[in-house]
């Protein structure tokens, strides 16, 4: 069963191929041409009219491939049925892409075995435009490719050389077909190994080629057993004359009406097993019991599908990557998101605790300023206690000073010889008695003191008037 994204896929290779100057517009002409072409290998009536419909407004120039798709989707995709040839189709395409974006001659690969690859790729590669590959999808490919092969998976030469395109992550179709054609991810490789490989992985994906193998197979008519080569798919068994697929002999649709058993052996055949369907049944005997029931296991698992409504194991592995893949971008955009708020939160709180440190430093600045003041003023008043101090030192000692210079002027003053001079005798006022002076102040002696000072006075003074 063919997926309409995948038929767009290649459609979208054609319509690129025929953009020659690369500015995503194609003439009208030859979209006519291709649009021909595709509906005569999906087996649809062209209706050249309706192109003109579609586009009655874009009669001046070429046509966009945003305007050529949904007139393929509607046109010719919706009118297709299930019994079209798509290797046909893609074939189509694949003739009109291929030569200006790859050369086989210097690869280990054919023009079919790239064909191939080309189709893998339509199969593997993400639903947005332009088509790439993820690289979980490419190793993907690569370790089938490698097993079916029988030869060394070197994922180290894919991380190395093969991830050029995208900035290391995903690769172009004509990239892929490069790098399996080179070799580089495995050893010891050569060409036949590499094509039986590359046959098998497209048999299986593409093709949706569940088991396939020779049988032989009981007639309806004749009754007698030949052997063919049977290839079972979601929805179809068919069985052809040899493994190359040419000759086809019959087809057995399967659908949830179907049944699958097994038959006791026979004297002549052994390994029994029977398809039984609405209109016929078919008996069929595998090579040996092993390989007798995992056919029937195979069959019975496609018919276990139809009857869910569930897309070939290939199909659903696929769709559950792509799942898994979205789940994880989205959880990364989720952390990503989360990082940023926390980054935007961290820059709010950095510029909070920015301001508050600003505003202690501030703080700290005036309380620095006012500790600095207050020890100034501390310092003032230290100094001018000091100097007060040093005055009241000074006035101090001015006054002992002073106070000694009397007491040494009183002894001299009434020191015998010490020359004192005259004394003057004053009356003062409220007190009547005599009261004796003496040039530098009142007396501090007695009446009787004095005189006897003066008797002692004039009698030295007589003693050196006589001695000569």
């Amino acid at each position: 069963m063919w997926l309409r994204e995948d038929l767009l896929k290649s459609i979208w290779h054609a319509f690129t191929a025929l953009d020659v100057d690369q500015r995503g517009k194609v003439s009208k002409s030859q979209l006519k041409v291709l649009s021909h072409s595709l509906c005569t290998a999906m087996k649809v009536p062209h209706d050249p009219p309706a192109l003109e419909e579609h586009f009655r407004d874009d009669d001046k120039g070429p046509l966009s491939n945003h305007g050529y798709m949904p007139y393929v989707s509607r046109f010719i995709l919706d009118k297709v049925r299930e019994d079209f040839d798509v290797l046909e189709f893609n074939k189509i395409c694949w003739t009109l892409c291929h030569k200006n974006n790859v050369c086989t001659d210097r690869l280990l690969i054919s023009n079919c075995d790239a064909f191939k690859i080309w189709c893998i790729f339509n199969f593997l590669s993400e639903d947005k435009y332009p088509l790439v590959i993820v690289t979980e999808e490419l190793e993907y490919f690569l370790q089938k490719l490698s097993e079916a092969a029988t030869s060394g998976w070197r994922q180290q030469n894919l991380s190395a050389s093969a991830l050029q395109a995208d900035g290391g992550r995903c690769l172009t179709a004509w990239e892929m077909i490069r790098l399996v054609g080179s070799g580089a991810f495995s050893e010891g490789l050569d060409r036949q190994s590499l094509s039986m490989g590359i046959n098998e992985v497209f048999q299986e994906l593409v093709l949706d080629v569940l088991k396939q193998g020779y049988m032989m197979k009981k007639g309806h008519r004749r009754k007698n057993w030949t052997e063919r080569w049977f290839v079972l798919r979601p929805a179809s068994m068919s069985y052809y004359v040899c493994e190359d697929l040419v000759d086809v002999k019959g087809h057995i649709a399967l659908d949830q009406n179907c049944s699958v058993e097994s038959l006791p052996d026979r004297e002549t055949k052994k390994c029994l097993f029977m398809i039984k369907c609405p209109d016929k049944s078919f008996e069929i005997s595998a090579s040996d019991k092993k390989k007798k029931l995992e056919w029937i296991q195979a069959i019975r698992s496609c018919i276990q599908l139809l009857r869910l409504g569930l897309p070939s194991p290939h199909r659903e592995a696929r769709m559950r990557r792509r799942q898994l893949r979205q789940r994880r971008r989205e959880r990364d955009d989720d952390l990503a998101e989360t990082m940023e708020r926390l980054r935007a939160a961290d820059d709010s709180n950095r510029m909070e605790l920015d301001a508050v440190r600003k505003k202690m430093e501030a703080v700290a600045a005036e309380a620095a300023t006012e500790e600095e003041k207050t020890k100034k003023a501390e310092l003032d008043l230290q100094d001018r206690f000091r100097l007060d101090l040093e005055k009241e030192k000074l006035e101090v000692s001015s006054v002992e000073r002073a106070a000694n210079e009397v007491t040494e002027r009183r002894e001299q003053l009434f020191k015998p010889g010490g020359g004192g001079g005259g004394l003057v005798r004053l009356i003062q006022p409220g007190h009547k008695g005599p009261q004796m002076v003496s040039n530098w102040g009142a007396a501090a002696v007695t009446d009787g003191e004095l005189e006897l000072r003066k008797k002692l006075w004039q009698e030295s003074k007589g003693q050196r008037a006589q001695s000569p």
